[in-house]
């Protein structure tokens, strides 16, 4: 009887920890869980990396991570489930969203909305992660520069981040952070642009296009490396070794996040890791800018003005290669290959390595809500 009482309670821990509807199971309480939207296999590995190289920094007895997806998105996370279980991994959980979204319900209450404040009442913070571009009638414009490829994707994360934050679409809406104003939110690349979407801002669907005017790859190598933002040489020259991205520099703003939070000095200019075409435009809500492209023309980092710990950025920390030699790769076609990490230098690696203390840190601030299912 103690055997079979004993592979009862064995298969419900696993099944629990493995099962694609975590939130509506009997999960731990006492847990502090950290969201991670779009749970694709290598956003798992990313957020692995992160904390064994105690960049993010969490206590994996006390803090836990739950994929939450949308049903209809463009990935299949039953691979995900498979290698969480492969790995054994008993920090990491998935939980799946379904309902009815389209661009004319994201702004409202509509059918993922009790889903999404039962993961906000039990969760201290969201990841969003990079990817594709937003459907631009989402911010109420035609296409004329974007490759919409996984829509259903960008409603669900532009209505959660919506209802976590609001916008200019409807100032009577509350949002879920008027309740709990330290919850995390932060983003990168295209999570910084779906949080300046959510809240009521527009994007520039085409950086070279539409600032410069340049509409082919050879027109927009000419505007300068400092100006791309993606790496277009490998588009024209075909070389193994170019790389895809752009690492060029930022500079901060007045804003007083990455100077008096972060603690960087505010005439440091770091190298930081750049993948994107599209920018953030017209700012939502309540956004404010902290730091800004070399001539000025691409936000960079926003961060919100009403809660703290809000604040996303357009480049991507996240990535293994900026913290170690991993490969070599060359930005132009002359250049000598090297490292991301040699090239933007130990400087730049600091900055990256103080912005991952100060998430940290703001997560280990951030209560459990007292309101939990």
């Amino acid at each position: 009887m103690k055997r079979t009482l004993l592979l009862f309670f064995s298969l419900l821990i696993i099944f629990t920890a493995y099962s694609q509807d975590f939130f509506n199971t009997d999960f731990s309480k006492h847990k502090k869980y950290v969201i991670l939207c779009n749970p694709t296999v290598r956003n798992i590995q990313t957020m692995q990396f992160l904390t064994h190289a105690n960049l993010l920094q969490v206590k994996k007895n006390k803090v836990k991570f739950v994929g939450v997806y949308f049903k209809d998105q463009k990935y299949d996370f039953a691979k995900t489930k498979k290698y969480i279980e492969e790995n054994q991994l008993d920090n990491f959980f998935l939980h799946e969203i379904e309902g009815d979204l389209n661009e004319n319900n994201l702004f409202e209450t509509n059918d993922i909305s009790d889903d999404l404040k039962m993961v906000f009442d039990n969760s201290i913070g969201v990841f969003f992660f990079g990817g594709p571009d937003i459907p631009p009638g989402v911010y109420g414009e035609e296409n004329t520069h974007s490759v919409v490829t996984n829509p259903e994707r960008h409603y669900y994360e532009t209505t959660f981040l919506y209802h976590l934050l609001g916008g200019y679409q409807d100032e009577n809406f509350v949002p879920f952070l008027a309740e709990r104003p330290d919850y995390l939110v932060t983003g990168f690349c295209l999570g910084m642009q779906t949080m300046n979407v959510a809240t009521g801002g527009t994007l520039t669907q085409d950086i070279p296009a539409e600032l410069f005017g340049a509409e082919t790859p050879e027109a927009t190598v000419k505007i300068g490396r400092l100006n791309m933002h993606r790496n277009y040489w490998q588009e024209i020259v075909d070389d193994s070794l170019l790389m895809g991205i752009n690492l060029h520099t930022i500079k901060f703003t007045d804003h007083p996040f990455f100077g008096n939070r972060v603690k960087v000095k505010k005439r440091l200019e770091p190298r930081i890791y750049s993948s994107h075409h599209q920018a953030a435009d017209k700012l939502g809500k309540d956004l404010e800018v902290t730091c800004v492209s070399p001539d000025g023309k691409i936000v960079e980092g926003i961060a919100h003005s009403k809660y703290k710990n809000v604040f996303a950025v357009q480049f991507h920390p996240e990535v293994q290669a900026l913290y170690s030699n991993i490969y070599v790769r060359k930005f132009h076609p002359d250049d000598a290959p090297k490292s991301y990490s040699e090239i933007i230098g130990k400087q730049s690696i600091r900055f990256h390595e103080k912005y991952w203390l100060y998430i940290s840190e703001s997560l280990k601030k951030v209560k459990k809500s007292k309101h939990k299912n």
